[in-house]
């Protein structure tokens, strides 16, 4: 790799010893991967993906004091992964002592160190950083040190900005370095996509379905999809931008995509077209029977697939504001068809604590708080992650929970027959 005279000179300890081997780190990281050189960050905040004080991340916690006791702290603030525990989310003594005592025990000691590194404040724990309400939002071009798959997925995609598909720690190296190796998806080439998709079905596919069937057909390589436009329409409005972020989930955890373009639709499309496609792109057809073929072919995992489900977990990744509205007015119909007043399985909905916060000024917090739908800010994956919540029969329509975790997916449509009472199987 050839390095410029500054970044030569941080290398070599100009800056001090722990700067030195952060710079060691990205260099060694990037030549792994052939890069040839560096390039600056110029986002204005980073995100970050460790976001839980597990206690057998001991190794991390001590790096992480290392940089704060050398001063290596990030130029830029940051926000992080969504909290791995809320009090207010069902569950019982047993799984509470295990939250507790054996899995997240540093927690607060950890979140102390995430502010005195940068962290830009409490309401910046979600793995949706790029909403509005939440502020971190790159613009199209910049070059990003992140590691949360979907936020990337959704970053290179839906704005447009560049940043490939990094381990965590590895983003805030890159924060702190101030620079990233060049290669993937940081180059123009790297973003040409090697796949043609054509939706063929009869009505909008259900997101999380066609980024799954995405995902595990292309796994890391680049998607230019064709017929999706004819049901998101062509603008980047907040129904087509949640629908986005919910696919590209999908194919980021039931595969390993960091871009797709989506045509007459996501930026990088809209301008370049059918020239982001390379010779020889193979071509994945996808209609109603392999949307089928695909929700079919998920196992079911837990110990009696008969049994009553006791959880609902929606929003992996966190709901936006159009999704918490949208949501409380398809439960209220719903509910008044079933005759019931209330959800019939405990039911959590997730957000970020900025959307939260926006939501809770409008009519629709209480109306979906009387149906009793608990919001919280929650990482659903890191409440799953407890052996014993691991062996409920948790429901969901998130592809990336059910990849994870033991939880079972189903359809929106599905979800909500069965959280108000009504019939599905």
């Amino acid at each position: 790799m050839v390095l410029t005279k500054e970044q030569q000179a941080i290398l070599d300890g100009a800056e001090g010893e722990v700067k030195a081997r952060v710079m060691e780190t990205v260099v060694r990281y990037g030549e792994l991967f052939g890069a040839q050189r560096l390039v600056p960050v110029t986002s204005k905040y980073n995100h970050l993906v460790t976001s839980f004080g597990l206690k057998m991340m001991t190794p991390v916690f001590d790096l992480m004091q290392q940089l704060i006791d050398a001063g290596a702290v990030s130029g830029q603030k940051f926000s992080v992964d969504p909290r791995p525990l809320d009090k207010n989310v069902p569950a019982n003594f047993l799984q509470k002592l295990i939250f507790n005592k054996f899995m997240y025990s540093k927690q607060d000691s950890y979140e102390a160190q995430l502010k005195s590194l940068g962290l830009i404040d409490d309401n910046a724990f979600t793995c949706t950083c790029y909403m509005d309400e939440v502020g971190n939002k790159p613009q199209r071009g910049e070059v990003l040190s992140w590691a949360e798959s979907s936020a990337v997925v959704y970053a290179n995609s839906v704005l447009g900005a560049r940043c490939n598909r990094n381990s965590g720690i590895i983003d805030i190296m890159g924060s702190i370095a101030g620079y990233v190796p060049e290669f993937g998806l940081l180059t123009d080439e790297g973003r040409k996509a090697t796949w043609i998709v054509e939706i063929k079905t009869s009505k909008k596919p259900e997101a999380q379905l066609l980024g799954s069937a995405i995902g595990m057909k292309v796994m890391e390589e680049v998607p230019y999809i064709k017929g999706l436009d004819k049901w998101l329409g062509t603008e980047l409005d907040d129904a087509a931008c949640t629908y986005l972020k919910d696919f590209g989930a999908a194919t980021a955890s039931n595969g390993a995509v960091g871009l797709y373009h989506v045509e007459n639709l996501t930026p990088d499309a809209k301008e370049l077209g059918e020239s982001l496609i390379k010779e020889g792109a193979r071509v994945y057809v996808i209609d109603d029977a392999e949307l089928k073929r695909v929700y079919d072919s998920y196992p079911v995992i837990w110990k009696n697939a008969d049994a009553t489900p006791k959880l609902c977990f929606m929003g992996c990744p966190h709901m936006s504001l159009e999704q918490l509205k949208s949501w409380t007015d398809r439960l209220d119909k719903a509910l008044a068809e079933t005759g019931n007043k209330k959800v019939v399985i405990p039911t959590v909905f997730t957000s970020s604590p900025a959307v939260i916060a926006e939501f809770e000024k409008t009519d629709f917090a209480a109306k979906l708080k009387n149906m009793g739908v608990i919001v919280s800010y929650i990482c659903p994956l890191m409440y799953m992650n407890n052996p014993l919540c691991g062996k409920m029969p948790v429901i969901t329509s998130s592809n990336k929970l059910r990849t994870y975790t033991t939880a079972r997916y189903y359809t929106d449509d599905e979800i909500l027959a069965q959280i108000t009472g009504g019939n599905c199987k």
